[in-house]
C-alpha cells in the first residue's frame, strides 16, 4: 500500500476527495472538517503542524500565504510531507489524473518540504 496519504483543506471542493476515492479507493484521502482531521477554521499554522505529525501531504488552494506558512514552520525545525497547490486554472479532470500519478509514481520523501504546483 502507497504510504502518501492526502488532507485537502476546507477551501477545496469536496467532490475532489469523493472522486480520489472512486478511482483508488486504497489511496487514504481526507478533508479538513472531516472526522479525526483538523476542524474547519483550524489556521494554515496548525495544519501544517498536523500533516506533519499524521504524514499527510496537504492538498490546497493556498498558493498566497503558504509559502510563508511553510518557511516559518520549516525555520521552528519542522518537516511536512508535502504541499500540492491547485493552479488556478486547472480542471478537475487534470487534477485528479496528477494526484493519481504522484500518488502512484511517487516516494513519499519525494516532495518533503515543498510546494508543488499542479497540473504538473
Amino acid at each position: 500500500m502507497n504510504p502518501r496519504k492526502f488532507l485537502i483543506d476546507e477551501n477545496t471542493a469536496r467532490a475532489l476527495a469523493d472522486q480520489l476515492r472512486r478511482r483508488k479507493p486504497e489511496l487514504v484521502v481526507m478533508m479538513v472538517g472531516d472526522p479525526g482531521a483538523p476542524q474547519r477554521g483550524t489556521l494554515d499554522p496548525a495544519i501544517l503542524e498536523w500533516i506533519e505529525d499524521h504524514g499527510f501531504t496537504l492538498i490546497t488552494r493556498n498558493r498566497k500565504s503558504m509559502p510563508d506558512h511553510l518557511r516559518e514552520h520549516l525555520q521552528q525545525g519542522r518537516h511536512v510531507p508535502g504541499i500540492i497547490t491547485l493552479r488556478p486554472s486547472s480542471s478537475f479532470a487534470e487534477v485528479i489524473d496528477d494526484l493519481i500519478l504522484i500518488w502512484e509514481a511517487t516516494q513519499l520523501e519525494e516532495y518533503q518540504d515543498q510546494i508543488l504546483h499542479i497540473p504538473l
